[in-house]
This record gives structure tokens, sequence and C-alpha cells, in this order.
């Protein structure tokens, strides 16, 4: 058997993983020329690949494995972009607005199924399917339009959060639900007990492990190391609370809360993005291969009808959770426009009906359209959430009405944070980003820093400079400085290629700020300025300039010379220092003067200059030499008299033809 039959044989996916990302590929340019969110993209692609379209996938179990790493990865990114105090100050909304949520759509589920004809268990089993939204669908959506660290954002993911723990008591009365004969009520009690437990370890390993752990790892200085650490982190927990009865998702969100107490956070996140990304499409396309294309058009307008009622009820019933932890009617509204979908997590529950016969397979595939139907409308009214909200609370209503929506106080239930913006990013905090750091700081120019090395994160954060550590070549990294809003983004390491590669990906994200680049070498200067830089200084010719400007100083030629003269330097190109044959077209020629300025030390207590008048020394008359001043122990005499003396150790600043200054020189100071 040779490799390829072989391979054939043993690896069955990776000629799915080929179609699959083959036909996604082709599928989502179409759809992003039409301005189709690529998350339907993938839908489409699972609806035309799977059993019920072109069947042309055959391994659906692994793809579904795959899938299912993809939301413990989204759960994971979440996790690390919260801190366990941020979470802390939604326990209302988790607790009161998630609670509400799910009581109430199970409620209301329940009697329109029964009233439908359904038996009492099996309606309420709709009432757990109905109740769950889309976890992985509306964070995703949420992070790509940056919203979720915005109140509705936050009191959605709150709510979200209480969806995936509560999955796992809803699964251990299903069977309940079917005639099983289980102690539920013990099972919930054990379930309380390890949830306990669990949240006591993700405590003491958020702030005792983890930081100290990531701490030493990154002081290695190794890419490979630091990312093996996290994934095995996000799957180390999640599999310890899996292995305790409770979902691999709400395990791999603890798992990110371990890693946000750490400096390391957005870091992590810009290393764990792209795997994210590659596993959750295969999740979208998971849920588009269950959809039977043909059973919808069977169906078409029961199915709208419901989906449509679906919709309107999960909108009442997310407003109403809401409103009544205190929020106001907008927030409630853009919460509601989040959350109307069917879940991921209730297909894997309907999966588990399925099993117990409360779902036959003529009502799994209503259950799979209404879901994937909510599915693909959600980034369309997610996206447009807020207009949509504020359309409603425009609309011509009773004076009574208007004055009770017109009046809402909405409470800041979330931490507060600084936004930073006009601000100066520095990325790389060594010699210049710390002389950078400090003369912003006295000019009160808001200012971020990006830094590799974990010690002198460590240390300066302590100092309470605004400092992170992250690879700034990482789009999470420099969106958590918010690149976008900076002024000038200064790049001041000694790495060509890193400084190309951050160059690139601020370019990718924004054109907003004025990236001023540090080089060793000339020859670094044109691809720096092709990728995107606005000014790059090589330090080898800057040194130069630096000590030419000090010798035409010493020659006493004007400022204002030298300044026009080191423009034109740097506006060749630094062309004069790199070509000895090249000569820059200035108006700048040094016209030097035949004097020099000095200073001179008196080392003799006697002789014709010394305490002596000036008047009866006649130093200008005998010698040519003009005394500017002179500085006698800590004071500067300026103003010279006929009557002044030089003394043994005066500091005599003179003025005067070089030969006229050693004639003078030899008479104060001893050979």
């Amino acid at each position: 058997m040779n490799y390829f039959t072989l391979a054939n044989v043993e690896i069955p996916l990776l000629s799915d993983i080929v179609v699959i990302f083959g036909l996604a590929t082709l599928v989502i340019l179409l759809f992003m020329r039409l301005k189709i969110p690529t998350i339907i993209g993938f839908l489409f692609t699972g609806a035309i690949a799977g059993p019920y379209g072109l069947s042309l996938v055959n391994a659906s179990t692994a793809v579904e494995v795959l899938s299912e790493i993809g939301v413990i990865l989204l759960l994971f990114v979440i996790g690390m972009e919260f801190s366990l105090k941020s979470l802390l100050s939604i326990k209302k909304a988790v607790f009161i607005g998630g609670s509400l949520q799910v009581g109430l759509t199970i409620g209301i589920t329940t009697l329109l199924t029964y009233s439908f004809g359904f038996d009492w268990n099996v309606a309420v089993f709709f009432g757990f399917l109905f109740a769950l939204s889309s976890t992985a669908i509306v964070l995703k959506l949420l992070q790509e339009y940056g919203q979720v660290n915005t109140i509705p954002g936050r009191t959605t993911l709150a709510i979200l959060i209480f969806q995936d723990v509560i999955i796992v008591p809803l699964m251990l009365f299903t069977p309940m639900l079917a005639g099983e004969s289980d102690n539920v009520l013990l099972s919930l009690l054990f379930l309380a007990l390890k949830g306990a437990l669990v949240i006591l370890l993700t405590i003491v390993t958020a702030k005792y492990i983890i930081p100290h752990l990531l701490y030493r790892v990154t002081k290695t200085r190794s890419e490979e190391l630091f990312l093996l650490s996290i994934i095995l982190t996000c799957f180390a927990v999640a599999y310890v609370t899996s292995l305790l009865g409770l979902s691999l998702g709400l395990g791999a969100f603890l798992a990110g809360l371990i890693i946000s107490e750490s400096d390391y956070s957005h870091h992590a996140t810009g290393k764990i993005l792209p795997f994210r990304e590659i596993f959750l499409s295969f999740f979208f396309v998971s849920v588009g291969m269950l959809f039977d294309i043909s059973f919808l058009y069977e169906h078409l307008l029961i199915i709208f009808g419901l989906t449509a009622l679906t919709f309107v009820v999960k909108f009442v019933v997310v407003a109403i959770s809401v409103r009544a932890i205190g929020q106001g009617f907008k927030e409630a509204f853009m919460v509601a426009f989040s959350i109307f979908q069917v879940g991921e997590f209730s297909l894997l529950l309907a999966k588990e009906g399925l099993k117990y016969n409360l779902l036959d397979p003529s009502t799994y595939q209503y259950f799979l359209a209404i879901s994937i139907l909510t599915m693909t409308i959600t980034p369309f009214v997610l996206k447009k959430r807020e207009t949509i909200a504020c359309g409603i609370l425009n609309l011509p209503l009773p004076s009574r009405l208007n004055r009770k929506f017109g009046n809402e106080n909405i409470p800041n239930v979330l931490l507060e944070t600084k936004e930073l913006k006009d601000h100066l990013v520095i990325i790389g905090y060594g010699l210049n980003g710390r002389n950078l750091s400090k003369a912003a700081k006295s000019a009160n120019i808001p200012y971020s820093i990006i830094e590799t090395n974990p010690e002198t994160v460590k240390e300066e954060s302590v100092k309470g400079e605004p400092i992170m550590f992250g690879d700034a070549a990482n789009s999470a990294v420099l969106e958590h400085v918010n690149i976008h809003k900076a002024r000038v983004a200064v790049i001041a390491i000694s790495n060509p290629e890193a400084t190309k590669r951050i160059i690139s990906a601020i370019r990718l994200i924004t054109q907003n700020p004025y990236i001023i680049v540090r080089t060793r070498y000339l020859g670094e200067m044109e691809a720096n300025l092709k990728l995107g830089a606005n000014e790059v200084i090589p330090e080898e010719f800057e040194t130069s300039i630096e000590i030419f400007t000090r010798v035409l100083d010493k020659y006493l030629v004007p400022k204002h010379d030298i300044d026009d003269f080191t423009i034109e330097v740097r506006s060749h190109k630094y062309e004069m220092f790199r070509n000895l044959s090249t000569e820059i077209n200035s108006k700048f020629r040094v016209d030097l003067p035949d004097i020099n300025f000095v200073s001179l030390k008196v080392e003799k207590d006697s002789g014709d200059l010394i305490n002596k008048p000036m008047k009866e020394a006649r130093i200008r008359d005998n010698y040519g030499v003009n005394i500017v001043a002179i500085k006698r122990k800590n004071k500067t005499i300026s103003e010279i008299t006929g009557d002044e003396k030089l003394k043994l150790g005066d500091i005599i600043y003179a003025v005067g033809k070089p030969e006229a200054l050693e004639k003078f020189e030899a008479e104060i100071e001893v050979d």
C-alpha cells in the first residue's frame, strides 16, 4: 500500500476538509461581493456539502468534533477579554437577567406548544430548546463590531453565560421528561457542589498560579512555548469541567478568565484567534449540513410563521428580562435584537430529545429549519440593532408611554474604562521608548506602551506606566491600545523584520496614526516607507547629524542655518552621508568666521594678568581677546567691568582668533 492510499484510508477527513474549505472560499467570495456576512456563507456551504445537499462530505461526525473545538476556543477568547472583576460587575445581569430570560421563555414556549396539541413533557422540552441562544454567532458578531464592552454587549454576554451554565441541568431534566427514573434533584445538588468547586479553583488559579507560570514562560522568549501553555490551559480546564459533568464551553470560558488575570491576555488572544477562526468555521458548516432544503421548500409558510413567532416571543422575553435588572428600553431592545435566535446548544439538546423520543424526525426538521433561519438573519439584525431600537423608541406613541420611554434611568452596571483617543502609542520600551514616554508625560500627552519583555512590563506596571505585554504585530494587541484612534505610533525597536510586521499590521487595521520608525541603518528606510511608515529615522545617520550640528555650533554658525541644514539632509534621505561624491543642492553654506569661543581656566596665582584690574592689564589691546564672562566658584559674572580682576581658579569665557587665544592661554595656564 503506497503513501497516498494509506492517507486516504487513515485520514478520511482530509478530503472533506479540502471540500469544505474549497467550497467555503468560493461561497464567501461571492457573499462578500454581495455584502452578506461570512457566517451565512459557512451555513450555506454546509447546506450544499451536507447529506441534504450534494453529499460532498462523508465524515460528518469528525466535522462536529472540530466544530466543538471552535466553540471552545470562542468562549476561551471571550473569557480572556474579561476579568473576574468585570464579571462580578455584571452578576446581576447574569443571575437575574439570565434566569428571567430562560424561565420566561420556557414557560411561554411550553404554553404555546401545549396549545398546539403536544404532550406537556414534549412542550416543556420545546421550552428548553427555545430558551437558549447562539453564543458562537452572537459573540463573534459583537467582537467584529467592537461592541463586546458596551453595556448592551456585556448584558448580552451575561445572559449567554447563564444559558451556557443552565444547559447542564436542562440535559439532566431531559431523561426525566422522557419518563426515566433518575434522581435529577440529587444530580443537581452534586452539580451545584461541583460548580462551586470549579469556581473556587478558577479564582485560586487565576490569582496565584497562572500569572507566575506565564511569567516564567514569557521570560524564555519562546513564542511556541507560550502558545502551547495557553492552549494547554484552555483544554485542561475544559476537560476538568467536562469530567465534573459541566459543559466544555463553560470550562473554556473559565480558562479564559484565568488567563485574563495575567498581563499576557491580549498577547494570548492574538495567538489564539487564527485557530479559533478555523475551527469555528467548522461549527457553522456543521450546522448548515443539518439543513434539509427540500423540507424547507415543502413547508415554507409554516416554517416562516413559526420563525416569526420565535422571534417575537424571544424578543419580548429578553426585553422584559433586561428591563427587570434596571436597564433602559434602548439597551433592552438592543439585547433582544441580539439573542432572539435558537442556539447551538439547542441543537445538541435536540439530539438528546431524538434519543429519548421527545422529538420525531419531522418535528426535528421543523426545529432545525427555525434554528438555522433565526441564525441566518441574526447578522443582519444585530448589525442594525441600535438603529432599529432607536426607531422603535421614536415611534409616535401616546403621551403617557412617551414620557415613560423618554425618562430612562440607565445605571452603569459595568466598570468604567477610559477610552484612549488622539494618543501616542509607543512600541518598544528601551532607552528611546523610555525617553519618549517621559517627554509625553511632561507634555501631558496621553500614551500607551507595548513591550515584549515580561520583566519590564512587570516592573513598569507597578510604577503606574500604561504598559502592556504583547507583540505589536498582533492585531488583538493593537486594537487593545485603540490604534485606530491614535494620532502617532512610534516603533522604537531594533528588530528590522519585526518593525516591518508591525507597520503592516497597523496599516491593515487603520490609516489614521502617523507612524514614526527608528531603524539602525539607512538601507531599511525604503522598505518601511513602502509598507506605510510616514517617517523613518535611521540611527546611524541621526548620530552623524547630531555630531555635525555640534561641530557647526562650535564654529559659531547661526542656529537657524544649522536647522536649515539638518532639514535639507533629512529631506534628501541622508544622501549626503551615503555617497561622498554627492552634494545636496542647499542654500546653506558655512562661512566660517576666523574666531573661536573657548573656556580657559586660570591656573596661576601671580603674573602680569593675575590679580590686576583689567583696565590696567589691557587684555583686549595687548592680546586681541574679549572676555565675555567669568565663572568664580558657583557664581557667573557676566557684566565685566574694568575693575574686575582675574583670580586663581577662575573659568574664563573668551572670544578671539585662534592665535590670540593661544597667546592669552599661555599667560594664565601652567605649561
